[in-house]
């Protein structure tokens, strides 16, 4: 996907919303779409938008929200669907281009870490990029950063400073911690959760990572938060299922909207 594939997703954009700037993107994950419904706003089908992968995951929307403050991307694409990590990176890329200066990344996640459960919400400091790709492969294009983009704060300290006061406020628990990415689709096993927590991660997803380092490189400020919706292998009784999954988003979703609400607000003032 070269700029120009960006480039006219964004005049679409444009086009359908004139003169709305939203200054705040936010990527919404597995089962966690409540929070665009409720923010009012015009919506596009991503369908409607060149170059945007389709979404054919459960628990995914699969349209472009936008109102004053923000541009919320209700789903997203998956490199476990087939698509190479450029055409998954292009509706955040396009976040930026339109000038979503500070992206808010969300997921649904396995909890590693033995004190979570289903429901927690997990502030992520830092990440572990196992998908053995990355969206910055291939010839380089300037305008989506530089070639070598350093990498020692992804997640914007002074935003995760704001997001646990934000939390702290609303009476929401939110702990910090690391976030595994691998490929899937594949549930991971007992002993690759074991590798995963000798590595430092907290939960584990197959998502947001590659979003992460585009927007990183092109200058964006990143927040991330995953929502615990099961343990991880080996961590739990019973078989992991997408159906549990989306379950368990759905009740923790009342506590990430407000969070999400909340902080949007505070960004985009």
């Amino acid at each position: 996907m070269s700029y120009a594939d960006v480039q006219a997703a964004v005049d679409v954009v444009r086009a359908r919303f004139p003169g709305l700037s939203p200054r705040v993107g936010v990527v919404l994950g597995s089962g966690l779409g409540a929070f665009a419904q409720g923010q009012g706003g015009l919506a596009i089908p991503y369908g409607d938008i060149p170059g945007f992968p389709p979404v054919g995951v459960v628990g995914h929307g699969g349209r472009l929200v936008v109102t004053e403050r923000a541009a919320i991307l209700a789903g997203r694409a998956h490199y476990y669907e087939g698509h190479d990590l450029a055409r998954v990176v292009l509706p955040v890329r396009a976040l930026v281009a339109l000038g979503c200066g500070t992206i808010v990344l969300t997921n649904a996640a396995g909890g590693i870490d033995r004190a979570l459960g289903p429901g927690d919400l997990v502030l992520l400091r830092d990440h572990v990029n196992l998908l053995g790709d990355n969206p910055l492969r291939g010839a380089h294009e300037p305008r989506f950063g530089p070639r070598f983009p350093d990498m020692s704060e992804v997640y914007d300290a002074g935003l995760r400073a704001m997001a646990a006061a934000t939390a702290a406020d609303l009476g929401v628990a939110l702990r910090e911690g690391i976030y595994a990415c691998v490929p899937g689709p594949s549930y991971e096993t007992p002993a690759e959760i074991d590798m995963l927590s000798r590595l430092g991660a907290d939960v584990v997803g197959m998502s947001t990572v590659p979003e992460a380092i585009a927007a990183h490189a092109m200058g964006a400020r990143i927040v991330g938060i995953s929502c615990v919706t099961n343990l991880a292998a080996g961590r739990g009784a019973g078989r992991l299922t997408h159906a549990d999954v989306t379950e368990n988003a759905a009740r923790a979703q009342p506590r990430l909207v407000a969070l999400l609400a909340a902080l949007v607000e505070k960004l985009s003032t």
